[in-house]
């Protein structure tokens, strides 16, 4: 999955104040700055607080990140086990509960801007081969 606009997601933590963009000046307010309420792609910190933000929203979806890797989350019940992959924008869910799964897909998708990208083929480099059936 990946999230539309991650960055726009974070709060800057900071008062950030930035120039009128070329194309775009204010006729009579040449002089006047603008003020971010939200991160942008460029700044410094976006991804800090794009992190942040992903990580609050989803432990009060009751994953857990794993202690070794702090974009690595997973949640376990009777009815099985799912792992959620944070890389930068993009969200690779993997588990042996298609239900969980799908739950997961759904509550993302009503928290954050998402596009499903269907099944991974491919992430980080490595190829992903399935050994159970299609309709899992």
């Amino acid at each position: 999955m990946d999230v539309k606009t991650a960055f726009l997601n974070g709060s800057p933590e900071e008062e950030i104040y930035m120039d009128q963009p070329i194309g775009f000046v204010s006729k009579g307010q040449e002089d006047k700055v603008g003020h971010l309420k939200r991160s942008i792609f460029g700044l410094k910190r976006p991804s800090r607080s794009w992190y942040l933000r992903f990580h609050e929203a989803i432990t009060s979806f009751v994953l857990s990140m794993v202690s070794e890797d702090y974009c690595v989350y997973i949640k376990s019940s009777t009815g099985g086990t799912i792992f959620l992959t944070l890389y930068i924008d993009d969200i690779l869910l993997a588990g042996n509960n298609l239900e969980m799964i799908e739950a997961t897909k759904k509550w993302l998708s009503s928290v954050f801007e998402m596009k499903d990208m269907g099944e991974a083929g491919y992430v980080l480099g490595m190829e992903i081969i399935r050994n159970c059936p299609k309709n899992f």
